[in-house]
């Protein structure tokens, strides 16, 4: 839908095209090599938890992505590239080049293509059958007498090639395209070359046996070397290829007639994200830079902003730079004695890591637990882990059978009068200075006791499980964050019943389990109001008559990812507020550790009603989910409302720099 609206500038619709690419890989990766996986399997025990056959909604996914990938074609074709053109942008395709263009074209290949290349033959029968990478890019060439070859088109090279100005115009190429044009080089016996690309996904969802005993560790390092020896999950394969070819594709690399999905002349589309925009940054979102805090700004230093107050963080709307001083302080304040955090997405050039490296260094105690079942970071985070465990750091690796994908940190600091305050820090969103500037987050630092004792018992818990800590103020998977969202829940109802004003607000990622939505739906059969935010996953059906009618769902898809989890409960005129790293999922409420915290400072609930209220009239990137769980337009208003550009604008004036 935001790759089609044509209010949306050019350049972001091309990121659009690239993120769905991008997001249906994975969806192949995971999620449909899962259900192959079961489809496999295929008994009695597993099949009765679905509503139909595992094999028949494989079926289903094939024949919606087949219509998705034709309405992404049509985009591409129809509009992107014709509005390129207009802007004098041209990409090749499959036209043939320009004079002037052959030799720069030719020069590319001989000198920067030319040797990572691999070309091989393929023959009926053959023993060595060649290893198809996850993910790759390859392209089977024939010939008029029928020989057939392989070669691969390499990942390690920018996909996109800028060619010499033609009259003002400017030209790029996909390096798919300069190999193309080159074929007879590369297979000089063949007659007549022709090319069609193809592409294997592979199931590269780890199985990790979640033990007691053995080095968890080192089995996750073993499976992430085999992620790209995984069973294929998708096979993609250009449309115009021959059938005879098609079949001795799928004979020679086991494919079966499941696997098997039609595609275009070109895949890997996620790799747009790197299609060169000459005219930068016009065809581009209008810039929001990351706004200042002027409090922060003027202080000594952050400890004493927190002693005086809590201090609520918006991003990106407001800078993570602050996230990033606030660790460095920790680092280097010579009263700071212990700094516990937790991280389950890491940044590959994580600023936070080296600074707590540098408290080790500098003798402070730092205990840190990292997720290495972070899917797809799980790499990345050894390797950080490995890092800050050589520089003192005490690492805590992953607990059997559960996730930690909490977003907490807790420093404890001497006062002149040698007391110990604890400080601590949560999120929405994980430590990762990268994700934080297009994910949309909040983030809390407090030194209330009533938080920071609750957590230190969080982090005793992380260290070595032997305690059995209780919560109350923080609602933490595992322990109660079920038992307090639905007696939450359950205080709507009643006043609803009384007569009275029953009305929850809240915004998730995903909303999937069942028990929590059929609390849901009690909720709204009693009367009470209830708005919900859900970006991806949402198995409710609003506005059912008898079950789901005081229900709404809203959706956002802007510039910036929506990410963080709010839940707002009126509570008889208390208003609650909530917020937290926990989606409504029975993966987050059953096999993690999260992390909801209250918020109590009257301030910073008027700028999360704020946001909320402004998510819920969002008419410009906003939609309603109806009884079909299909979007359709928020009519709410005829003012054009943008939530995003909205709440930035709020926060700029009313927390002016």
């Amino acid at each position: 839908m935001e790759a089609a609206n044509p209010e949306v500038p050019l350049y972001e619709r091309i990121k659009f095209l690239a993120i769905y690419s991008s997001n249906l890989d994975e969806f192949f990766r995971v999620r449909v090599a899962s259900l192959r996986r079961i489809v496999e399997i295929d008994k009695k025990k597993i099949n009765k938890k679905f509503d139909q056959p595992p094999k028949k909604i494989l079926e289903q996914i094939l024949a919606e992505v087949h219509n998705q990938q034709e309405e992404f074609g049509k985009i591409k074709r129809d509009q992107i590239i014709p509005l390129l053109k207009q802007e004098g942008i041209y990409l090749y395709r499959s036209e043939p080049l320009l004079k002037e263009h052959v030799k720069a074209v030719n020069d590319y290949f001989e000198h920067h293509v030319k040797n990572v290349l691999q070309p091989i033959m393929l023959t009926n029968g053959a023993e060595d059958i060649p290893h198809l990478e996850n993910k790759g890019l390859y392209f089977v060439v024939g010939s008029e007498n029928e020989e057939l070859g392989l070669v691969n088109v390499p990942s390690t090279l920018q996909r996109f090639v800028e060619l010499p100005e033609v009259d003002g115009v400017h030209y790029y190429i996909a390096v798919d395209d300069i190999i193309r044009e080159n074929l007879s080089i590369l297979f000089p016996h063949f007659k007549s070359t022709t090319a069609h690309s193809i592409k294997l996904n592979r199931d590269a969802d780890l199985q990790i046996e979640d033990e007691y005993s053995g080095d968890l560790v080192a089995k996750i390092a073993r499976q992430i070397e085999k992620r790209d020896l995984g069973a294929p999950a998708r096979f993609l394969y250009d449309k115009d290829m021959p059938d005879h070819i098609l079949l001795f594709l799928t004979n020679t690399f086991k494919i079966s007639a499941s696997d098997i999905v039609q595609g275009g002349r070109y895949h890997n589309m996620n790799d747009l994200f790197q299609l060169p925009n000459p005219k930068s940054p016009e065809l581009e979102n209008e810039p929001l830079p990351a706004l200042q805090v002027k409090e922060l700004d003027e202080a000594h230093d952050f400890f004493e902003i927190i002693d005086k107050k809590d201090v609520l963080l918006h991003f990106p709307y407001q800078s993570y730079d602050y996230v990033l001083q606030f660790f460095e302080e920790v680092a280097t304040d010579e009263n700071v004695t212990d700094i516990n955090a937790t991280f389950y997405r890491i940044a590959a050039n994580s600023a936070i890591c080296r600074s707590l490296i540098k408290a080790a260094q500098s003798g402070k105690s730092v205990r840190v637990f990292v997720e290495v079942k972070a899917r797809f970071d799980e790499a990345n985070n050894l390797q950080w882990a490995e890092r800050m465990e050589k520089a003192g750091v005490k690492i805590i690796y992953s607990i059997p059978g559960l996730k930690v994908h909490a977003k907490v940190a807790l420093v404890s600091r001497k006062t002149k009068s040698r007391r110990i305050v604890k400080y601590a820090y949560f999120g929405t969103g994980n430590f990762n200075e990268k994700t934080a500037r297009i994910y949309a987050d909040e983030a809390l630092f407090t030194c209330q006791d009533y938080l920071t004792k609750e957590l230190d018992s969080l982090f005793s818990y992380l260290n070595d499980q032997s305690s059995s800590p209780e919560f109350n103020e923080l609602f933490v998977a595992q322990f109660n964050i079920r038992k307090q969202f639905r007696a939450l829940i359950a205080k709507e109802i009643e006043q609803a019943r009384k007569g009275g004003k029953g009305h929850i607000i809240m915004k998730l990622n995903n909303l999937e389990d069942e028990k929590m939505i059929s609390k849901l739906y009690e909720a709204s059969q009693a009367g009470v109001k209830i708005e919900l935010i859900v970006r991806a996953i949402c198995r409710l059906r609003p506005g059912v008559k008898g079950m789901s009618e005081h229900i709404t769902v809203h959706r956002i898809v802007d510039r910036f990812l929506e990410h963080s989890r709010v839940f707002y409960f009126y509570n008889n005129g208390a208003e609650d507020m909530y917020l937290g790293s926990a989606d409504w999922m029975r993966r987050n409420l059953y096999h993690r550790i999260e992390v909801v915290f209250p918020l109590h400072d009257p301030v910073l609930k008027t700028e999360m009603m704020q946001l909320l209220k402004t998510q819920l009239a969002d008419n410009v990137k906003g939609t309603l989910l109806n009884q079909d769980l299909k979007n359709v337009p928020n009519e709410s208003s005829t003012k054009k409302i943008r939530a995003q550009h909205e709440f930035y604008n709020w926060l700029k004036a009313n927390s002016p720099a």
